[in-house]
């Protein structure tokens, strides 16, 4: 079971002003007022933009290097001076000053209005699938989302994608990349399915609306006990309704063990996150630490240290079980973290990926950056899990059969481990033994929320 991690870190939220020190601190109670805007891996209105150069190149250049010396939580490893002219665009500046950390593999520019409909709508215009490796020229779809372009092409989870315009996976790799391919506007197709037959399709971007909370239920178990399971895609606002309805289920069932699926989960907002930890947290007494969201030196004024909050549909939690892969991360660990203290808390699957940190959301212009601005850890001041939060309980993430089926090895580990106490051998769907697999390492993705927070295309 995890016990005790080091440090964690992830949400909360304030932009830095030009100006004074009362400018600096009335900006971030309107962080905190609007909490959902400001927290971990969400947004934060930025200085405002003044003067007829502030969105030249050049003002935007000076705008990120000034943000980065004030909340970039490494700040002090920025070179003291930095020639603004030597890079063509805010986007390649931003890459120089966070080569100096090699842990941040995070911070990124990306245009805000597309930020901001991914967090409130949970929708951005892309193909609407996951895809990873399963060797090296085999890539299969992971998840395919509902309303999506590619659901109504025909894509499914566990298809292998033989073909990308007319061009074998093993060529892209070797010269572009995958991701050239698939930030087309369009692009044909070839898949083959799992019985073999193939079929070849040409689709074109659209809107991808995403579902983050696609299933629930209450599993009972023999000798009457029952266990809540929910598949969480993603942390953004949409989630949030669907909470109440979940665990309101769970409170009926008399539920007090809950495993959370956050298998591709790579994070999003702080405040779903803590209203997550919210519904969890019934049995914590009132005034118990939740997380604390730590700054660097600059802005130490904005840590903050966030309670559990009692609800009417909270259940008295007792163990906690966390499906995880690489993909897992940020929030996911978050909360994972947070709930160590608590209860009973156990990852099913792989290692997670490590990232204890969180970004706030600055906009200029029509942009927005997001510097890595904080850290968080939880109420025993564990964090900084870099290299992520170990699996208790090996499983395999079978692509031949659905997310959260009965048959999915990562189910029936979480299950056997509630049941009787003890981690199973690692399965297949068959119920044939498998060879725990080896952690790859993947690098975290920069670029568009729904790129990093939930692995989509």
């Amino acid at each position: 079971m995890v016990q005790n991690q080091s440090p964690v870190t992830a949400p909360q939220a304030a932009p830095h002003h030009n100006g004074t020190m009362n400018a600096r601190i009335s900006a971030t109670l309107f962080c905190l007022a609007q909490l959902a805007a400001c927290t971990v891996d969400g947004t934060a209105p930025g200085p405002p933009q003044t003067g007829t150069d502030a969105c030249t190149v050049d003002g935007q250049k000076r705008y990120v290097l000034d943000r980065m010396r004030d909340v970039y939580f490494w700040n002090d490893l920025l070179p003291d001076v930095v020639d603004l002219d030597a890079f063509p665009t805010p986007e390649a500046l931003l890459d120089y000053l966070i080569s100096f950390q090699p842990l941040d593999s995070f911070s990124y520019i990306d245009l805000a209005e597309a930020d901001a409909q991914f967090f409130g709508e949970g929708r951005y215009e892309g193909f609407g699938f996951s895809t990873r490796f399963e060797a090296a020229g085999d890539l299969r779809f992971t998840r395919v989302f509902a309303a999506s372009p590619a659901n109504a092409s025909g894509f499914a989870r566990g298809q292998r994608i033989i073909a990308l315009n007319g061009r074998s996976i093993a060529e892209i790799e070797a010269n572009e990349g995958i991701g050239a391919l698939f930030s087309l506007p369009s692009l044909e197709f070839t898949i083959r399915r799992p019985d073999e037959s193939e079929f070849t399709v040409t689709v074109a971007r659209g809107i991808v609306t995403i579902d983050p909370l696609p299933q629930y239920r209450v599993i009972a178990r023999p000798g009457g006990a029952s266990y809540g399971y929910l598949e969480l895609v993603t942390f953004i606002s949409t989630a949030e309704p669907a909470f109440a309805e979940v665990f309101a289920a769970f409170r009926q069932a008399g539920v007090t063990d809950v495993i959370i699926d956050l298998r591709y989960n790579g994070g999003g907002l702080v405040a779903t996150t803590e209203l997550l930890g919210d519904y969890l947290g019934g049995g914590a007494p009132t005034g118990t630490v939740f997380s604390k969201t730590l700054f660097n030196d600059n802005n130490a004024f904005l840590n903050r240290t966030r309670f559990f909050e009692l609800l009417a549909e909270s259940v008295n939690l007792s163990r906690l079980v966390v499906i995880a892969t690489a993909n897992t991360a940020s929030a996911s660990e978050l909360v994972t973290n947070a709930m160590i203290p608590h209860a009973d808390v156990s990852i099913v699957g792989g290692t997670t990926l490590g990232k204890p940190v969180g970004q706030l959301g600055l906009e200029f212009c029509d942009k927005i950056l997001r510097p890595t601005s904080f850290e968080t850890v939880n109420s025993n001041d564990e964090g900084r899990y870099f290299d992520g939060l170990p699996a208790d309980c090996p499983a395999t993430d079978d692509l031949s059969v659905a997310i959260g089926d009965a048959a999915d090895p990562n189910i029936v580990t979480a299950l056997a481990l509630l049941d009787t106490g003890a981690c199973p051998a690692p399965q297949d769907s068959t119920g044939m033994a498998q060879k725990p697999a080896a952690r790859v390492s993947e690098p975290a993705v920069r670029g568009a929320p729904w790129r990093e927070f939930a692995g989509a295309w």
